[in-house]
């Protein structure tokens, strides 16, 4: 993939307590020099922004969104909701349930909202950035021998 600056994977994340888990997505995608943009973009506090960022994704650029979410764990599927990008949904563990409650949430997706669910934490994270890295490489010959 040509080391563009032009974001082609979006890492998006309910808060910004949600980054030490969803930065290992972004290691991982600057390891294999992936362009990728990060940002807080949370389905509760600030939907229109969510709205807004599903929508013009795709215009954009983007090719894939990475998102992480806890508790309630809404932010996947209402992006999914929302746009015909992939949404690659990372469960980001809580307080007291250690995650399994985002889990449960991100996974009980209805049919017609596809979101691919990952591990609860930084494994997920990384294999959520992992499995974006697979899916442009099927496009691009040069990212595959990677």
């Amino acid at each position: 993939m040509e080391k563009s600056k032009q974001p082609v994977v979006a890492i998006v994340m309910g808060s910004s307590s949600d980054w030490p888990v969803m930065r290992h997505a972004a290691e991982v995608l600057a390891q294999f020099g992936i362009a990728y943009e990060a940002q807080v973009v949370s389905a509760h506090r600030t939907p229109e922004l969510m709205f807004s960022f599903a929508d013009g994704a795709a215009q954009r650029g983007i090719k894939a969104i990475i998102a992480g979410a806890g508790g309630a764990a809404h932010l996947p599927g209402m992006i999914a909701a929302k746009t015909i990008l992939p949404v690659l949904g990372v469960p980001v563990p809580s307080r007291y349930l250690q995650g399994q409650d985002s889990l449960l949430s991100i996974v009980q997706m209805p049919k017609g909202v596809p979101v691919a669910t990952f591990a609860i934490g930084e494994a997920g994270a990384a294999n959520a950035a992992l499995f974006a890295i697979a899916m442009l490489a099927n496009e691009d010959g040069v990212l595959a021998l990677q």
